[in-house]
């Protein structure tokens, strides 16, 4: 049977998968490998991740995933300030991400279009069989 690819921007209902938790959520509240997922977002700045799998809803970044890097030639861009942080809040996107790991649990990634340092879009694989319910 052929995977069914699934293109989105954000879940349709699913905006209270996570567990509530006082507050925002801080970059320091998520896993290791959710943060090196973070990282590599701001280092990607405009641009493509593609091709990698999560497993227990966390992303496997070993190997590491392709990176399309869109460079703009009309205008210099400049890096992402939440490189030299430690701790910040999480922008509203990157939570709806990690909700849609936690929704997928085990999937594979086709690509994550990063704007600005944010996950924008997402396309990921899924087989009839395990098709997640979105709404």
């Amino acid at each position: 049977m052929q995977p069914i690819i699934h293109s989105i921007s954000r879940p349709h209902g699913n905006e209270g998968v996570r567990a509530a938790s006082p507050g925002p959520l801080r970059f320091s509240e998520l896993s290791t490998p959710r943060q090196a997922l973070v990282r590599l977002c701001q280092v990607t700045n405009w641009g493509v991740i593609q091709s990698f799998d999560i497993r227990d809803s966390e992303p496997l970044l070993n190997p590491p995933p392709a990176v399309l890097i869109d460079v703009k030639l009309d205008s210099d861009e400049e890096a992402r300030t939440e490189l030299d942080l430690t701790e910040f809040v999480l922008r509203d996107e990157i939570c709806r991400l990690m909700d849609w790991f936690d929704i997928l649990k085990n999937a594979r990634i086709e690509r994550i279009e990063i704007r600005a340092g944010i996950p924008r879009r997402m396309v990921f694989e899924s087989r009839p069989s395990c098709r997640p319910t979105l709404g």
